[in-house]
C-alpha cells in the first residue's frame, strides 16, 4: 500500500524531473505561477528507439519536450514510402502545430529516432490564457523556421542544403543516419555518399 508520503515524494520528484520543460515555458514568457499551476500534469518517462508516440491518423492530444535524443515526424505513404518531415533534438518541444491549431487527425507519425528521455505535456495547457504568451512564443519560432526550410529547400540545390546543415546544424550530420539525412535533403543516400566524398576531396 502506498502512503501518503510516498506519494507527496513521488509528486515532488516528478516535478523535478520535469524541470527542463518548466525552464522552457518561463523562457517563453510564462509565469512561474502558471508553470507551478500545471507541472503535475507534465509527465517524464522514456521510450525506446522506434517507439510510437503519436500514430499517422490518431488525434494529437500531447506535446514532447526531448531531454536526451531524437525524435522524428514521418509521414508513410500507402506503397510504404516514407517522408520525413522534421527531427527533434534535445531542448525542443516536439508536436504538429496544424493538427493542434485545426483539430485534425495527424498527418505525420510521431516517433522515437533513438533511445529518448522525454517529458510529456497535454496541448489543452496551451490553450490556457495564463499561457497565451508560451502559445505566440511558439507560434512565431514556428513561422521562423517554416521561413528558413521554405528557403533551403526551395533556393538552394542538394549540395548547398548539405553543405548549409554542415555549417550550422552539425549536430544533424553527427546523429543523423545517412539515410535519414538523404531524405530529409531530398536525395538518395547514394547521391548522399557521392556527394560527401566529392566535398571531402575538394577541400
Amino acid at each position: 500500500m502506498i502512503e501518503p508520503d510516498d506519494v507527496k515524494k513521488t509528486a515532488v520528484l516528478q516535478v523535478s524531473i520535469c524541470q527542463p520543460l518548466q525552464q522552457f515555458l518561463l523562457e517563453l514568457g510564462a509565469s512561474q505561477g502558471a508553470v507551478d499551476h500545471y507541472s503535475p500534469q507534465f509527465n517524464a518517462f522514456t521510450a525506446k528507439a522506434g517507439e510510437v508516440l503519436l500514430g499517422q491518423g490518431e488525434a494529437q492530444s500531447q506535446a514532447y519536450f526531448v531531454v536526451d535524443g531524437i525524435v522524428r515526424a514521418c509521414h508513410y505513404t500507402q506503397e510504404g514510402i516514407e517522408r520525413c518531415k522534421e527531427f527533434y533534438f534535445e531542448g525542443e518541444l516536439c508536436f504538429l502545430y496544424v493538427s493542434w491549431l485545426k483539430q485534425i487527425p495527424a498527418r505525420y507519425q510521431l516517433e522515437a529516432l533513438s533511445a529518448c528521455k522525454l517529458i510529456q505535456m497535454p496541448l489543452s495547457v496551451l490553450d490556457d490564457t495564463l499561457l497565451q504568451a508560451v502559445q505566440l512564443g511558439l507560434l512565431k519560432q514556428q513561422l521562423l523556421y517554416k521561413e528558413q526550410k521554405e528557403a533551403f529547400l526551395l533556393l538552394h540545390t542538394p549540395e548547398q542544403r548539405y553543405l548549409y546543415l554542415r555549417e550550422h546544424s552539425p549536430l544533424w550530420l553527427e546523429r543523423l543516419s545517412q539515410g535519414q539525412l538523404a531524405n530529409y535533403i531530398g536525395i538518395t543516400a547514394i547521391s548522399l555518399s557521392r556527394m560527401r566524398r566529392r566535398l571531402q576531396d575538394s577541400f
